[in-house]
């Protein structure tokens, strides 16, 4: 090569230095500039086609395909000649004469900025340690070029036709290249040959014309990118504060516009420095800094030389779901729409749809936050969610379920499913040879109803399996014959709406004294306060994804508490305990002088960490330091203390980078409290350390991941503050210590977390029981199951060291899933201690000793004796019964015995939640006494759609639960039995017709040994079903036994008299009354309450009627309060035959309407009825029971 070549192009000139291989591109004038078009050829140039120009012959060669053999991963992008004949072998000639290089995404090598190299004997390579600072080499093709082997006649007659030309990416005032390309028609081996040249072609385009800058300026001058006005004798001062007041430093101030430009970043102490911007009243900046909102300010008009500003941040506002999608069931061919609602400061940017874990088109289906599926085909069916993002991060909605079925396939079985009810003890059934009737179920899923054509997020009406039919059958017993109503048909029909409640008590923690008349706040809303009795009533919001309360005391006692209380979606009123933990005393501190402030409760043990609070550290509100004396009240709830766990805020979880909700596990929360001691005006403080002991931390691997956490009380999760770092410091003389140091600033959060994330997790399923024969149709639901995670001591896995975690779920048809720590390796890695609480009731668990029956406590062996089932009671006796502790081992997938429960694999929620009731589970059972209900239409109060429309049905009106109780004082030695026998009494459809019956024992006054008294459910007067007219029912209350009516309490008998007719008494062992309509009170002995939860509203009246009065609750009977009828029994020989057997066969009660007419027929007798209940009682043996009921 000893000339230089030069061949004109009509875009650009192409020139060959002497003694070089690289062709240069020279600029050409302005109306002829394009962009370059890279070749790299010897002296020998290759053929090349230009658009409006001929082929030209560069010497007789040909330039091979592109190949891409390397990816730009790991130390760059090779493109070897060897490595590229190890795979081609047959497509490269032996001696390329030169070689081209171009991106993937067709920009020349020259064009991309990157430092790169070629030779044609080695290849192309690109080292990504030669790019700038983070960035990497692209990804490269390249292409030879070789001797020409073949005529071009039979070229051309191989190749395709060329495509369109490539639409032209120039800018404007700008040039750039176009490209087509073209196909080989060969199918022989030897198609390279035939099919020699290129594959694509290039030619130069120009770009648009460019807009004239039509910016004008009221005041400066424009400035070079035609986007700004300038002002040079103009200058910006001002300063950031952060939430809290604390300095802003690196906050970066940017001019906002479609391309917002960085004008300055904020020094140290939050100042900055702008010279040059016009203050016409025009020009917006926009302040940003991580984890806080951007703010937007206009810099105002004024013809001063210089602007200040003084601006304070808010804390950016993690995204939170408001509203997931629903749960739908369509048809083939119909239309469903799933709705999105999340918030947060800033507003997502993007939204996206899974179906069943895998991400849906948006191009195809045109979502945002609604996704709307149409014309809905089978493989459609199953699990949606959506994911929000902005640039703080990422969450996910909860998942919904569509269900898709044939156009004629019934969306309800219309079959029942089988539903066994204990029936009185005296109608043993020799057909089963049980006590138990099958009166069928409906199931409770949702079904397919009529759907109006509009396209929305939620149903207008929500439809539910429900019964369709219902037929009396009558139950042949000891004598006579009771009435029952028998599901026989199920259907699709309206879902029964009902609110969701929450109700309870919050008491302090050590002592249980109630926190009085405190304030309960939603969102930073008072929706509550809590009563004289600590006790508190919300009605959850439509729409709510977490309830987040947060309770706070104005009286000081006690520590601000966040909780995220559990409640039934479905509806219903679901009861809590809340523990509060009070404040500590505060200490004084000096703000000019360094202050160590330790963490830790548990006495004889070493402090759990540290606060060291440098000079100078505390602020104002306004931003101003503050240099005055502290007192700081500093809350700690160590996790060592296992007495803490039901005290500690919210429940633990965060949302990880992908948007999930994920577990924490706790090394001790801690609350601050920082006012200035004279004025007590709130503080805040920045710079302040903490160091945590790293001797605390028994799991070496939480020591890498430990963090500092603060609690969003609005959302009730945890966000990170920072991460917490290795430091040996010198503690004493000689001793020396390792902490975990990790800084924080005091602002608007005042509750903060040592945690560590957890992704051991497994999950272990509960049910819980209305009594201990563990039947599955006498599971409960709506019972709070509540799970510690605890850390044992080492060696010692009955002795935890710490508990590390908590959660609260709530009981379904099917039983509760509770997430729990696990280990696959250890087994007593993690234990767990769970404990199950109803409307303020502690459920008792199964016991574990003296008898250990697998069968009993529902897991079989030899998986029980692995996870070490023991009951709270197991070594003494005396301790309650009420929890059980297990160590949560993880189930081995190559263990049969351990892959039917009751511990899951955290993958396997869904088989958790639909185990069948053979699986395996841990059990608790409510503890009732002598109790027992039944009703002539069934109704299982823990779901609404089993309520039937019926004159019969014991609940009148779905919505408006009432609960009617009668108080009862027993004089006698014994506690006994008391029965309310319920009839329609002046409804022509009911009348004489058993709406149900009740038994109930009655409780021993703890002061008065010879005195008992007994709260008796009874049917409450009002409208039935139809809301046509009242019917006063007809009750009957006999005491078994030998009793005698003593007396009635005044106020009931002036009432009963004066709202006729008035029911016949003549008969001194019993009771019989028309219910009032009215709701009276304590005065009367009886006690009403109307609610829209059945459980509650009996919960409540119960309370009352315990305690004796209107408005107040009690779990201790005081026998000589508020009580109705007083009876008289003594012991007496037990008969054979029960009055409940001899009324079936007599004449009915009478009905008259006065009191003189009442009188002439004293002797006429009240049915009712006196069966002794039959808990604990044999199902299967009915000799146990004969002759043990009396009249």
């Amino acid at each position: 090569m000893d000339k230089e070549l030069s061949i004109k192009l009509p875009a650009f000139l192409a020139t060959l230095d002497k003694g070089s291989s690289e062709a240069k591109l020279s600029p050409l004038p302005l109306e002829e500039r394009s962009v370059i078009y890279p070749l790299t050829f010897p002296l020998s140039t290759p053929t090349m086609r230009v658009s409006g120009e001929p082929l030209l012959n560069l010497n007789d060669s040909e330039w091979s395909t592109w190949f891409n053999v390397d990816h730009p991963g790991g130390r760059g992008d090779y493109e070897q000649l060897d490595a590229i004949r190890f795979y081609y072998r047959d497509r490269v000639c032996e001696q390329p004469w030169a070689l081209e290089a171009r991106t993937t995404d067709w920009i020349p090598a020259h064009s991309t900025g990157e430092k790169v190299h070629s030779d044609p004997a080695l290849g192309f390579w690109c080292n990504n340690a030669e790019q700038p600072a983070g960035r990497n080499c692209s990804n490269y093709a390249v292409r030879f070029l070789c001797p020409k082997g073949h005529p071009v006649s039979a070229v051309q007659a191989s190749w395709g036709p060329w495509s369109d030309w490539s639409h032209c990416p120039a800018q404007c005032g700008q040039v750039a290249v176009q490209v087509r390309s073209r196909s080989c028609n060969s199918h022989s081996h030897h198609w390279e040959q035939q099919c020699s040249g290129l594959t694509v072609e290039g030619r130069v385009c120009k770009g648009p014309e460019c807009p004239v800058c039509t910016l004008k300026c009221g005041m400066g001058q424009v400035n070079a990118e035609c986007e700004a006005c300038m002002c040079e004798d103009h200058l910006l001062l001002g300063s950031i504060r952060r939430a809290g007041g604390l300095p802003a430093p690196g906050a970066a101030i940017l001019r906002d516009g479609p391309a917002p430009r960085l004008l300055t970043l904020s020094d140290h102490n939050g100042h900055f420095r702008i010279p040059g911007i016009c203050p016409d009243g025009n020009t917006t900046l926009v302040v940003r800094l991580q984890k806080h909102v951007p703010l937007s300010f206009v810099v105002p008009h004024t013809m001063a030389h210089t602007s200040v500003f003084h601006l304070k941040l808010d804390r950016a506002e993690r995204l939170q779901v408001v509203k997931s999608p629903e749960n739908k069931v369509r048809r083939l061919g119909q239309t469903a729409a799933f709705c999105c609602k999340v918030s947060g400061s800033p507003e997502p940017e993007h939204y996206q749809w899974f179906h069943n874990g895998t991400l849906l088109d948006q191009k195809q289906l045109k979502y945002d936050s609604t996704l709307v599926l149409r014309n809905l085909r089978m493989e459609q069916a199953g699990v949606y969610y959506c994911k929000a993002s902005n640039e703080g991060g990422a969450i996910k909605s909860k998942p919904a379920m569509l269900t898709v079925i044939g156009a004629e396939t019934p969306s309800c079985n219309p079959k029942p499913k089988s539903y066994l009810i204990r029936l009185p003890h005296d109608c043993y059934q020799n057909t089963t040879n049980s006590f138990y009737y099958d009166v069928g179920k409906c199931s409770t899923a949702a079904c397919v109803g009529q759907l109006d054509s509009g396209i929305r997020c939620q149903d207008s009406v929500q439809f539910c399996c429900g019964v369709a039919k219902l037929e009396e059958k009558q139950i042949s017993c000891q004598g006579y014959k009771l009435p029952i109503m028998v599901t026989m048909q199920c259907g699709c029909q309206k879902c029964v709406d009902m609110k969701a409640l929450v109700r309870g008590r919050a008491v302090a923690a050590d002592n249980g004294e109630p926190m009085r008349f405190g304030h309960i706040f939603m969102n930073g809303i008072r929706v509550s306060r809590t009563g004289y009795k600590g006790t508190f009533y919300i009605q959850v919001p439509s729409n709510t994804e977490r309830l987040v309360l947060t309770f706070v005391d104005h009286m000081q006692k006690f520590m601000n508490t966040t909780k995220v209380l559990p409640f039934n979606h479905k509806g219903g009123a679901i009861y809590h305990v809340v523990k509060l933990l009070r404040k500590k005393e505060p200490v004084t501190l000096r703000s000019t002088e360094t202050n160590m402030l330790s963490l830790g409760e548990v006495e004889s043990q070493d402090p759990v960490a540290h606060i060291q609070i440098p000079p100078g550290s505390f602020y104002r509100e306004n931003g101003e330091v503050f240099m005055g004396n502290v007192k700081a009240s500093v809350t700690f709830l160590d996790s060592r203390d296992l007495s803490t766990a039901a005290a500690a805020p919210s429940d633990l979880n965060f949302i990880g980078e992908e948007g999930d909700m994920l577990p924490l596990r706790t090394y001790g929360m801690f609350s601050l409290d920082f006012h200035d001691d004279d004025t007590g005006e709130p503080l805040n403080a920045g710079e302040v350390k903490v160091l945590l002991d790293s001797t605390q931390v028994k799991m070496p691997e939480h020591l890498n991941t430990m963090k500092l956490w603060s609690l969003n009380p609005n959302t009730g999760l945890w966000e990170e503050e920072g991460d917490l770092r290795m430091e040996k410091k010198q503690r004493g003389k000689r001793e020396e210590r390792t902490f975990l140091i990790g800084n924080m600033e005091i602002r608007e959060r005042r509750l903060f977390n040592l945690d560590v994330p957890e992704n051991r997790r497994c999950y272990m399923k509960v049910r819980t029981f209305r009594s201990e024969r563990f039947t599955p149709s006498e599971q409960v639901e709506g019972v709070v199951v509540t799970l510690i995670n605890m850390e044992p001591s080492a060696g010692y896995s009955s002795n935890p060291r710490a508990w590390g975690r908590f959660d609260s779920v709530i009981t379904g048809p099917n039983g509760a899933c509770l997430p729990a720590f696990c280990d696959d390796q250890k087994a007593d890695a993690y234990t767990a201690y769970v404990m199950a609480n109803m409307g303020g009731e502690e459920l008792e668990a199964v016991a574990s000793s003296p008898k250990f029956n697998p069968n009993t406590i529902g897991v079989p062996q030899p998986y029980l004796g692995k996870l070490s089932y023991r009951r709270t009671d197991h070594e003494d006796p005396r301790a309650k019964k009420t929890a059980f502790s297990v160590n949560v081992a993880k189930p081995n997938p190559n263990a049969a015995e351990e892959g039917n429960g009751p511990i899951y694999a955290f993958d396997n929620l869904k088989e958790c939640e639909e185990a069948p009731f053979s699986s395996g589970h841990f059990r608790f059972s409510r503890v009732e006494g002598d109790r027992y209900d039944y009703n002539t239409v069934p109704f299982n109060e823990d779901d609404p759609m089993s309520w039937t429309e019926d004159y019969l049905s014991w609940w009148p009106k779905p919505m408006e639960y009432r609960a009617c109780y009668i108080k009862v004082k027993i004089n006698g030695p014994h506690e006994i039995n008391v029965r309310s026998r319920n009839m329609g009494g002046t409804h022509p459809k009911t009348v004489g017709q058993l709406y149900g019956i009740r038994d109930t024992r009655s409780i021993r006054d703890m002061d008065q040994p010879t005195v008992s008294a007994v709260c008796l459910e009874f049917k409450c007067s009002g409208m039935l079903y139809d809301q046509d007219r009242v019917d006063r029912t007809l009750v009957t209350v006999v005491p078994q036994g030998s009793c005698k009516r003593d007396g009635v309490g005044p106020m009931l008998q002036e009432y009963l008299v004066n709202h006729l007719p008035l029911a016949v008494n003549n008969d001194t062992s019993e009771f019989t009354m028309l219910a009032p309509l009215d709701p009276l009170g304590h005065n009367y002995g009886i006690y009403t309450v109307t609610d829209q939860d059945p459980r509650t509203a009996k919960e409540i009246a119960l309370g009352r009627c315990f305690d004796g009065t209107s408005d107040g609750s009690s779990r201790v009977m005081k026998s000589n309060e508020g009580v109705a009828l007083t009876f008289t029994c003594v012991d007496r020989e037990v008969t054979l035959q029960s009055t409940f057997q001899a009324l079936q066969n007599a004449q009915g009660p009478v009905l008259v309407s006065g009191v003189r007419e009442s009188r002439r027929n004293r002797r006429q007798r009240g049915g009712s009825v006196a069966l002794r209940s039959s808990r604990r009682r044999s199902a299967r043996n009915p000799k146990a029971t004969l002759g043990r009921v009396s009249g």
